[in-house]
């Protein structure tokens, strides 16, 4: 009987620390989504640290493929924070441009990665490019390691992989391709009892939604001030 309680007791702390980490790493994820939807550069800092913590939570629950992916996604938060620093050479001269003439107005477009767009054609091919590696993964996963889920944890890792680059390349679709895997990983994480991370990407599902709204604005904002700043280049 003793024994038992201390199993128990011993249960409970380890669930209770668990519990502990995994709502540190929700409120710095759920950070990384706000400022990344407002294109702020500081969401890949709170990204870097909640995915470290994920990493760990992850390989202790048999989610092999998502402790990975947590650790990729460690090294494109440095990646995406390198990137969205830097303005590429070849948009530099349409960003000069684009300048506001007052002064006074700073606009974060104005000195960093512009949103982009992807053709039909291209999201096609990678949709059917990924799925194709998500079989595969998910085929030697279930044959080779003990991974709960094995073809799901893949799928949802795979895309995740593509998706983060996407963010990183501030391709405007990426958002879409979330709402699906955040779906996807609804139900994923709350097979495994973490109820805290299943009901972050409940949030998720809205906020890519939102997201998607307001990089879409963006992006049109963008457009239309390159193509008013080319018509008045041409007048000149």
């Amino acid at each position: 009987m003793n024994d038992l309680f201390i199993t128990l007791q011993q249960a409970f702390s380890e669930a209770s620390l668990m519990t502990f980490w995994e709502a540190v790493a929700v409120m710095l994820a759920l950070a990384y989504l706000i400022l990344a939807m407002r294109t702020n550069i500081w969401c890949w800092s709170a990204a870097f640290i909640s995915t470290a913590i994920y990493t760990v939570l992850f390989w202790n629950v048999s989610l092999l493929m998502e402790s990975v992916l947590n650790i990729y996604y460690m090294g494109m938060a440095v990646y995406g924070y390198w990137l969205w620093l830097h303005v590429p050479p070849s948009e530099q001269s349409n960003l000069h441009n684009s300048e506001p003439h007052n002064g006074t107005q700073h606009n974060i477009e104005t000195n960093h990665l512009n949103i982009t767009s992807w053709s039909f054609g291209t999201h096609a091919w990678l949709i059917g490019a990924t799925s194709l590696v998500s079989i595969l993964v998910g085929y030697l996963m279930a044959h080779y390691t003990s991974a709960a889920f094995p073809y799901v944890d893949a799928a949802t890792t795979c895309f995740a992989i593509v998706t983060t680059y996407l963010v990183a390349k501030k391709v405007l679709e990426n958002w879409l391709y979330w709402v699906v895997i955040d779906f996807v990983s609804i139900y994923l994480y709350f097979q495994k009892g973490l109820m805290l991370t299943s009901g972050l990407f409940v949030l998720y599902v809205a906020m890519a939604v939102g997201g998607y709204m307001m990089w879409r604005k963006k992006y049109r904002h963008h457009i239309i001030t390159q193509h008013n700043t080319n018509q008045e280049v041409v007048g000149v």
